[in-house]
């Protein structure tokens, strides 16, 4: 899988263009960093990604599996400050994944709320690249807790997805949120592979701090960038797996939303979503599509595509474009007092009441985080990390490998996002020629259509979740539950 970001120069530039406004208004989240993916790859030309020879250069085969007898007892996390009472365990702490380099992750895990020694283990990443499972997954989307606006206190989120799972959640890789190394270059050297590869290793050493779950049934689930992310983790799973011959990581499916997948598609779709949305005319709409070329061998773009390209990020640049129909957030300001909360209701301002709490001196010692002192804040999106090595254009030939390998394949959309929009991920699956084994139908939650659903051949399942955004377990947390529990069961979504 080979990509020249020379020869897609030009798709890259426009894409960047459109959104970059975005970035100023509504500030770093996970589209945010992904078109400064876009834009680094401007300025670097001739990436060599190699995403199937990542096992064997990280040397995953030979990775080491570090001391970690004792080391879950002190990452249980007695009671975080501000947290109501649970009757579940949990824990934080880091998990080293490179010692010569000083490399470790920090996770954390949040176990069952009831049944935890037959639920299933699911990991969790976000994307970006270089975004927080912390900050987006934990604390604002299927984590137990959500952030009161006051900054300090926490209150429960009633469809957590450890009802259903115990969830593990990773901040990867180095150099995002409490994530470090003592290695500067680590810093400069981050691509897909290397960041696999680092989650292999995570993964072996924190089972190993974790034995109980070394047999349990293991999927991994993401959004956004973690399109990349989870496919290719699953790939050195079943790689390794293979040439242990013997199941070293129980791997039994993965399941993303919103994902980039393959950027063709993505870039493509995102377009036709604002057309087809109203967010921009049918004349802009049709001149990118008659004009633009957003195959990656394009070498240049005539000038009415980049003009049609300007004029649609003139017209979305006021929106949420990760949820078209959100409200704003007009004060970074916290509340003296927290603020009535409904767990169906997103706050707009969330980025800025999980960043207050997870600054706190007093939240970090209880996390186990930031022991070594960083020198820069947590923040939700990587300011440390400089540039993103290699990306390739596509993982549909990896998800085609998890298929072959008889492991359970979700992609799930909510369905008012713009950036990685429905249209996007259908655009994209459709590249793979799938049959169909059920057709296109609602799903229903409590008597209402949760979303459509299509199942193809092989076992891949495509779902919408209606009246979400990007983040799925923010805006729908119900149906955001209802889904990952037929994934986990492995059910059909439900009929009325």
């Amino acid at each position: 899988m080979e990509r020249n970001s020379k020869t897609h120069s030009s798709l890259l530039l426009f894409s960047f263009c459109i959104l970059s406004s975005l970035v100023q208004i509504h500030g770093r989240k996970q589209g945010d960093v992904l078109d400064s993916l876009y834009k680094a790859k401007l300025e670097k030309l001739g990436i060599d990604t190699s995403l199937f020879e990542a096992s064997d250069h990280h040397g995953i085969l030979n990775s080491k599996i570090y001391h970690q007898e004792g080391l879950k007892e002190k990452d249980r996390i007695k009671r975080l400050p501000g947290q109501p009472p649970v009757k579940f365990d949990h824990y934080g702490g880091y998990v080293t994944v490179n010692e010569s380099a000083g490399r470790a992750f920090y996770y954390y895990f949040a176990e069952g709320v009831r049944n935890k020694d037959s639920m299933p283990l699911l990991l969790w990443l976000n994307g970006g690249p270089g975004c927080s499972s912390l900050a987006y997954g934990a604390m604002q989307e299927l984590g137990p807790f959500r952030i009161h606006s006051d900054g300090k206190t926490l209150y429960r989120n009633k469809f957590a997805w450890n009802n259903a799972a115990n969830v593990l959640f990773l901040e990867t890789p180095a150099g995002v949120g409490f994530s470090y190394s003592n290695t500067t270059s680590d810093y400069t050297t981050n691509g897909d592979s290397k960041t696999a590869a680092d989650n292999y290793v995570f993964l072996l050493n924190w089972l190993e701090r974790f034995p109980e779950y070394k047999n349990r049934d293991f999927y991994i689930s993401g959004e956004s960038y973690a399109g990349h992310y989870v496919p290719q983790l699953a790939h050195n799973i079943l790689r390794n797996n293979k040439k242990a011959n013997k199941t070293l990581i129980n791997l039994k499916g993965i399941i993303i939303g919103n994902a980039v997948i393959n950027d063709e598609t993505d870039q493509s779709g995102m377009y036709e979503y604002f057309a087809t949305h109203a967010l921009i005319s049918e004349e802009t709409g049709y001149a990118i599509q008659k004009y633009c070329n957003f195959s990656p061998n394009a070498t240049s773009q005539v000038s009415q595509c980049l003009s049609a390209a300007q004029d649609a990020g003139n017209d979305v640049s006021l929106l949420d474009i990760y949820n078209i129909y959100a409200p704003l957030c007009f004060s970074a300001n916290l509340t003296s007092h927290p603020k009535k909360t409904n767990i169906m209701n997103v706050d707009p301002c969330g980025d800025n009441y999980v960043y207050a709490y997870l600054n706190r001196e007093d939240v970090q010692e209880a996390l186990h985080a930031n022991v070594t002192k960083l020198d820069h804040d947590w923040e939700p999106c990587s300011g440390v990390i400089q540039g993103w090595g290699d990306s390739p254009s596509t993982v549909l030939p990896l998800l085609r490998e998890l298929m072959s390998n008889g492991l359970r394949v979700w992609a799930f959309s909510g369905d008012t996002d713009g950036r990685v929009p429905v249209t996007s991920t259908r655009r994209s699956l459709s590249k793979m020629r799938l049959s169909t084994k059920s057709p296109w139908r609602p799903w229903f939650l409590g008597g209402e259509v949760g979303g459509y659903v299509q199942v193809y051949k092989g076992d891949l399942t495509f779902a919408t979740v209606r009246g979400a955004g990007h983040q799925v377990p923010s805006y729908q947390p119900k149906r955001a539950l209802s889904l990952i529990s037929h994934f986990l069961d492995g059910s059909p979504l439900p009929l009325q």
